[in-house]
Order: structure tokens, then sequence, then C-alpha cells
């Protein structure tokens, strides 16, 4: 999962930086608001945590802007200030979480993670598409060239969120993360024979093979 950290002050942004690619998260960090937003627009990222006093451009303003360009990625948004009139204010303009500074990293990771799940959940509504694959996250129903495809649960949840990553390697351990919540890395096969009976339901009917193993670290839906 990849994070924007928009983060003014040095210390901070590295130790949560720090913090957070321990957990697993891929950390982008920016110095200041202007240049974080265009980090935000230019590129795609699972979840932005933004400080609301910044240089340049403040955290509220960042929130208006993406909001306003129809940006979707779920945000959480960091600040000293502790007034209610605050909190709502970073709500309101579409904020998803707010933490007050000083806090404990193991609360922030707690929010993250309640974040994009929250998110994860939202995102089970209406269609994807690939290729011949067609996905109806709300019916939990998958089918390519026309034939249904009969899945279970976690092996829709899977093709899934390899559709959603398209093109992009997905690791063993984040799948877990996101089939299981699992979230320590796992020396079991478990993930292979996941793959191995979603390949056979997915693949093997059709001449085009859409999922690929990246050897060492995971694997890969084709993009199209």
């Amino acid at each position: 999962m990849r994070i924007l950290l928009i983060e003014d002050e040095k210390k901070t942004a590295a130790y949560l930086a720090k913090g957070l690619g321990e957990a697993g998260f891929q950390v982008t960090t920016a110095s200041d608001g202007e240049a974080g937003l265009n980090l935000a627009l230019a590129k795609t990222f699972d979840l932005f945590i933004i400080d609301v006093m910044l240089p340049k451009r403040d955290g509220w303003s960042i929130v208006a802007t993406l909001k306003r360009k129809d940006v979707r990625t779920p945000i959480l948004l960091l600040t000293a200030r502790d007034s209610v009139r605050d909190r709502v204010k970073g709500l309101e303009l579409g904020a998803d979480d707010y933490l007050v500074k000083p806090f404990a990293f193991s609360e922030l990771l707690a929010r993250v993670r309640s974040v994009l799940r929250r998110s994860s959940a939202g995102h089970e509504r209406g269609h994807l598409h690939i290729h011949d694959l067609e996905i109806d996250t709300r019916k939990y129903k998958a089918c390519r060239s026309g034939t249904p495809l009969h899945l279970t649960s976690k092996e829709f949840l899977l093709l899934a969120h390899l559709v959603r990553r398209a093109g992009e390697a997905v690791s063993r351990n984040e799948i877990a993360n996101q089939i299981w919540d699992i979230d320590f890395p796992i020396n079991t096969n478990v993930v292979d024979v996941m793959v191995r009976r979603l390949r056979a339901k997915v693949d093997d009917p059709f001449k085009e093979k859409l999922v690929r193993t990246i050897r060492g670290v995971g694997y890969v839906l084709k993009s199209d």
C-alpha cells in the first residue's frame, strides 16, 4: 500500500516514514504543501497523511483542492490544533480521520489501517473491467469473455485486488494482509495455493493468461 506523507517537520517525517515502512507500507514524503499537492495529483496513492500546518499551502487547502478535483484517495489529517472546530473543519472538507499531535505511533498505525479498511470496503461498489474480465463488486460476480467464473469469496477478493493493481507487482505479504488480514510475514504457501486455484478458473480455460508470477516478488495481473 502506498502512502503520501506531507509533513514539514523533518524529524517527525523521518520517524513516521521509517515506522510505516517497517509496517509494510511504501512511503513518499513531501515537506511543504505545494510539493505535496503536486505529488498527490501526479501519482497514485492508497492514502494521504497530511499535516494541517504546512508552508506554502496548508493541509485544509490541500484537502479542499483534492476533493474539488474528485481525487478519492482517503485522507488522514495530523495537527497540533485540538479544538473541536478545527477537527470538524477537516472532516467537513472531506478528510477521513483526524489525529492530534503528539500521538503514539501505534495509534497512527491503527488509524491508518482503519482508514484503509474502510476505503477498501467502499471500493466494493460498482464494476471493475480489464481486458475481457468483468467484475461486479456489489454482487460478488465475475466473468471472462461472458463466461461466469465461479469463485469463492476469497478468490473473488484476491482477483478484485489484482485488478485494482493491474500492471503492478503485488507481494505475497500484501495479498495475505488484504485477504486474510495477516499483517506479518508469512512463510507458508497459502497465498501460492490461492493464486493457483484462481488461475485454474480465470486463466486455464482461456488462451490469454492474465495472472503472472514475478519470481521472488509476487504476482501481477496483466494491464490493458
